[in-house]
């Protein structure tokens, strides 16, 4: 394990420092890039503006005119979080802007698969809607959008993965959907390549808005209120780890402020109560590692209608029973997450000698897995070992017995999907399907074909993995001044918005290490010195002990007990 710390350009931190930002966080904002206030400024002015993503103004004159014409409009969602949220956003959106005919049909996970399909353009069609609009989806949707059109569908495509691999034919193909919003399409200006489905959606809303005030619909006094949808914006952001550019950045920030402030859907705010959390302390943490895998728990074990249902309600006892029912699948997802996590590192340390390195690339398939759950065991089994890995699971759709269904998540400097689109023209027909993104992509694959991917993926990672990218690294802020080491200055640091690309605060410095004991039969409880004062500290599923002196990379978090609040450390990794 290499914990390097990262770069701090003197000139940022200077022109922070003389905004009145203070100086740690002026150190931690430049060494992320921030070279000035304006990045640091969330007001909605300052969100990219809604004419530079190609599709938004051709998408409000399609929404104005159905609206305007009475029509039934039908949002087709996807099953994660991001897609619950932007479905929660388009419907609540859609009806304050006027739609009086809104509906929406969320994929089952096992049963429908991905994205818009042919199937889920009939359900469509026999809902009676007049107008489709994708959510979070569609991009790759060719035959679901054309089989929509021939079944005399207008169809709106709002997405943000990346299109369908070309397969070496040049151009990646489109579905002709009548218009398409996704920044990720091919020459889209829009510079927040990595908006969430639910920002798109944001966004969409934004220009169709516009577009109503053009036409005598609303003035500016009289037009709706969008900014009641950003905390769930805010809430889908985090849960799809996109990267916090600044836009991104400014949505989740906006949302959280609602939040704090308990202006949110009621169904949110029974959320924090089923996960025991504060609303009004909310971080990005909360909606990453608490409410996202709530709603996330539904479209992996049950039906993602109990979570959007969930976000769309404004009866708060029908909101609490939502939230608890939630509570309780995404209990049950931890039990068969743990059971499958054991299995699923176990076949896949079998994969290696224990004195040896691991292979460049991981593959494990069980047919007991749950194909619900294979993506967070993936990320479980990559963070273990630093690999890319790709666990598979036995289809359980009815008539696709033997296919299996792969959910894989990678390191950095690994781009998954990329790599996806190599195994596919090197190995024509070995994925049947398959999408994602850098670090998290999935696919699916005949049974027979296990063998031939697993080796291919390793192929690819062998050419595009070195040692350097093979080991294990923890960037860091350097060391932490003892002065900066305070409750109330953590409790700062946490209500600052972190995330995927603008990493939480962590810190590296040589401590000493007083004592150490097991807790929970799989953490280790630390009491530390560091900068000659006793320190807390916890290192979370880790069971070996330390020597007395290491080179420690730690965050921060405050431990209440008896009524008292302290700093401790959270270990992250040692070195030395």
């Amino acid at each position: 394990m290499n914990i390097v710390t990262r770069d701090v350009p003197p000139r940022s931190v200077w022109t922070l420092e003389k905004a009145g930002i203070h100086p740690l966080l002026a150190r931690l904002y430049a060494a992320r890039g921030v070279t000035g206030t304006d990045a640091l400024d969330d007001a909605l002015a300052k969100l990219l503006p809604p004419s530079t993503m190609q599709g938004l103004a051709q998408a409000a004159v399609l929404l104005a005119e159905a609206i305007a014409q009475g029509q039934h409009l039908c949002v087709v969602a996807d099953y994660d979080c991001d897609g619950a949220t932007a479905c929660a956003v388009a419907l609540r959106g859609l009806r304050l802007l006027g739609a009086q005919r809104v509906s929406y049909i969320v994929p089952d996970r096992i049963v429908d698969g991905y994205g818009l399909t042919a199937p889920i353009a009939q359900r469509v069609k026999d809902a009676g809607a007049d107008l489709l609009i994708t959510v979070d989806n569609g991009i790759a949707s060719m035959d679901g959008v054309a089989h929509a059109r021939a079944l005399g569908l207008k169809v709106l495509v709002t997405d943000h993965h990346l299109p369908a691999a070309s397969l070496g034919t040049g151009t990646p193909p489109l579905p002709d959907a009548h218009v398409i919003v996704n920044p990720n399409q091919p020459g889209c200006p829009f510079e927040s390549k990595s908006i969430a489905g639910v920002g798109v959606m944001f966004y969409v809303l934004m220009a169709l808005r516009s577009e109503l005030r053009q036409r005598g619909v609303f003035t500016p006094h009289s037009q709706p209120k969008l900014d009641t949808l950003l905390p769930l914006v805010a809430l889908g952001t985090v849960a799809d780890v996109v990267r916090l550019d600044a836009n991104n950045r400014r949505l989740v920030s906006q949302g959280l402020k609602r939040v704090r402030a308990n202006a949110m859907p009621a169904g949110l705010a029974s959320l924090f109560v089923a996960a025991g959390r504060v609303a009004s302390t909310a971080t990005t943490f909360d909606f990453g590692f608490a409410l996202g895998p709530r709603i996330n728990a539904a479209g992996r074990l049950s039906d993602m209608t109990l979570g959007i249902e969930c976000l769309l309600t404004e009866d708060t006892d029908r909101a609490d029973a939502l939230a608890k029912t939630l509570d309780g699948i995404n209990r049950e997802r931890r039990v068969i997450e743990g059971g499958m996590r054991e299995q699923a590192m176990l076949i896949a340390e079998s994969l290696f000698d224990a004195d040896d390195e691991p292979p460049p690339a991981i593959c494990v398939f069980d047919p007991d897995f749950h194909e619900g759950v294979v993506g967070i065991v993936a990320s479980r089994i990559k963070d273990k070992l630093h690999r890319p890995a790709f666990v598979f699971a036995a289809s359980a759709a009815p008539g696709k017995e033997h296919e299996l269904k792969g959910s894989g998540r990678s390191i950095p400097g690994f781009h998954l999907r990329d790599a996806l689109d190599v195994v596919a023209k090197r190995h024509p027909g070995v994925l049947l399907r398959f999408g994602g993104h850098a670090m998290a992509a999935g696919c699916t694959i005949h049974e027979d074909g296990l063998d031939t991917f697993e080796q291919a993926l390793i192929e690819v990672a062998q050419e595009g993995l070195d040692a350097a990218t093979l080991t294990r690294r923890i960037e860091t802020d350097g060391p932490l001044l003892a002065e900066y080491r305070r409750v109330d200055l953590v409790d700062t640091l946490h209500q600052q918005v972190w995330g995927q690309g603008f990493a939480a605060p962590t810190f590296s410095e040589d401590i000493e290490v007083i004592s150490q004991r097991l807790v929970g039969e799989k953490h280790l409880s630390l009491k530390l010195r560091h900068r000659g004062d006793a320190v807390d500290g916890i290192w979370f599923n880790h069971v070996e002990p330390l020597p007395a002196k290491v080179h420690m990379a730690f965050r921060l978090d405050v431990d209440t007990w008896n009524g008292t609040r302290r700093v401790r450390f959270l270990v992250e990794g040692v070195s030395g």
